[in-house]
């Protein structure tokens, strides 16, 4: 079974909710993640509430298992290596459940857009299950079914990795098991507002709850 996220149209910016876009949740005193290559602060490209994940293992989960907010560096794209999980281009940041509220915009210049740090664009997303051999597949099948084009298919929760290029699974830092995939993204059906996973890519994410534990990258 391989679990879609099928773009639902906007929801406001700041939702507590699975989607791509807008502003992110986090506890307060959180800072908005700056690139260790240029310096200047990173793109905002998804949250994704946990208790939408199924358990990697198929187990039964209490609700309540908190966010994951996703970043990337896009002040001069393909020059900070935003694309390898550490490089120090990205961030993929694990919150809890409770006291999360808007995380305040960094100080622009005022070349800079806020557009640019928040995609321009909020999708929210639902979710379809979907029998097939993998996500690829998945991803045709629906679009056969539904008449829609794939390129509503935002990615999938959970699941196995439909890799690009090779397999990349990080290991947790802590107890050096492999990361289960939270979530698998595409850039997006609307080139001004896409994600840049390199212009025909698609990017993983990974966590290990239970050492809170992240990582992002993407492969084009």
């Amino acid at each position: 079974m391989t679990t879609l996220m099928i773009d639902a149209g906007p929801v406001p910016p700041d939702s507590l909710v699975t989607r791509t876009g807008g502003r992110p949740l986090a506890p307060p005193g959180t800072e908005w993640p700056s690139c260790s290559s240029c310096g200047g602060p990173q793109q905002f490209l998804a949250q994704v509430v946990l208790d939408d994940v199924s358990d990697p293992a198929g187990k039964e989960t209490a609700p309540g298992r908190g966010t994951l907010a996703l970043f990337a560096c896009q002040n001069d794209p393909g020059m900070c290596d935003d694309w390898a999980p550490d490089s120090g281009g990205n961030r993929a940041l694990l919150f809890p459940p409770e006291g999360l509220q808007p995380l305040p915009l960094p100080q622009l210049a005022e070349e800079v857009d806020e557009d640019v740090l928040t995609l321009g664009a909020v999708r929210s997303i639902t979710q379809e299950p979907t029998e097939a051999a993998d996500y690829d597949r998945a991803r045709e099948v629906w679009a056969e079914k539904t008449g829609r084009p794939e390129s509503d298919v935002l990615g999938q929760l959970g699941g196995v990795p439909s890799w690009v290029q090779g397999d990349e699974t990080p290991s947790c830092p802590s107890c050096d098991r492999p990361m289960p995939l939270i979530v698998q993204l595409e850039e997006g059906p609307d080139h001004r507002t896409s994600m840049n996973f390199g212009g025909c890519g698609s990017a993983y994410a990974f966590a290990c709850e239970p050492c809170a534990h992240a990582a992002f990258l993407w492969q084009c």
